[in-house]
């Protein structure tokens, strides 16, 4: 095989299509379910060996002894929970670090992914949100960084046409908290926001926006809260309002977040798809009229 048959072949292997139902369903629930999307051994597992590598990095550095703690898929994570307990601190060097790694990055770029989005927006032009992809950690009984109900745009922007790809690296249970959908409320178009004072909590930015009329809202829509397993991927319309579930459990939630988008959406070119608080923009900065202040009473 020439090493042209070969790039052409790996890049078959990577695309993928959807059914015509699975179309219709991300677009009347403003999200779909992909089972088995990535292949856990290799996209999955490399991610979750780096995170085991990093969290004894880390622990060596700050002189904490965790013990023998033998890799393992389901226990990838095996020292994190003491590293928090020790300092806190330490539990965030973890955080900023994990989504720094290769394997990580290759996930964002496969070809699937992009192959996905093209054919769920007509795209032609795709785009990943600048600082728009990460690792998130989801301690257990921790409240302070719970993402209310809300819609992706106003912490994201680069175009109303976007699209985020939610993936666990451990499979959710129940008591993990999984994200609770509020199935259709895209339909709602994008809805005005105004910033809680949660300053003392810790809870700011992004953290404390609010949707204007949020119970309303989540009360014309059924909640349903997906448990997705490694491998599989939620895809999540940037207009579906959303919020994390709280985790109950003994492990930490960690999830990983895509974020694409469509050059050619109006609003996206506007705004010069300029992003939001990861970019250090204010919103009305960025589109007057969507932040309403402090209190919703504003609007």
């Amino acid at each position: 095989m020439s090493a042209s048959d070969a790039g052409m072949r790996a890049e078959n292997d990577d695309w993928f299509t959807l059914s015509e139902d699975q179309h219709d369903a991300f677009h009347r629930d403003g999200f779909l379910i992909l089972k088995g999307f990535y292949d856990v051994e290799r996209d999955i597992e490399p991610i979750r060996r780096g995170v085991h590598s990093i969290i004894g990095f880390v622990a060596e550095q700050h002189g904490v002894d965790l013990g023998h703690r033998p890799y393992s898929s389901e226990e990838f994570d095996a020292g994190y929970m003491q590293l928090k307990a020790v300092d806190r601190r330490l539990a965030s060097v973890v955080y900023d670090a994990v989504k720094q790694l290769v394997p990580f990055d290759r996930l964002v770029a496969r070809r699937r992914n992009e192959a996905v989005f093209a054919q769920l927006r007509n795209a032609e032009v795709i785009g990943c949100a600048g600082a728009g992809s990460g690792i998130r950690i989801d301690n257990p009984d921790e409240t302070t960084y719970i993402a209310p109900f809300h819609q992706e745009y106003p912490g994201q922007f680069r175009s109303l046409d976007g699209t985020v790809f939610w993936s666990p690296l451990r499979s959710m249970t129940q008591a993990m908290g999984p994200v609770k959908i509020a199935k259709g409320s895209h339909k709602e178009g994008l809805i005005k926001v105004f910033s809680e004072d949660q300053s003392a909590m810790g809870r700011t930015g992004a953290y404390a926006l609010r949707l204007v009329e949020e119970d309303a809202i989540i009360e014309r829509y059924p909640l349903v809260e997906p448990l997705a397993e490694a491998g599989d991927v939620l895809v999540m319309d940037f207009l579906t309002v959303h919020g994390s579930g709280r985790n109950v459990s003994t492990h930490p939630r960690w999830s990983m977040q895509l974020r694409y988008f469509n050059f050619a959406e109006p609003t996206g070119r506007r705004i010069d798809w300029a992003g939001s608080f990861a970019a250090g923009r204010s919103i009305n900065d960025v589109h007057p009229g969507l932040h309403v202040g402090s209190e919703p009473a504003n609007a």
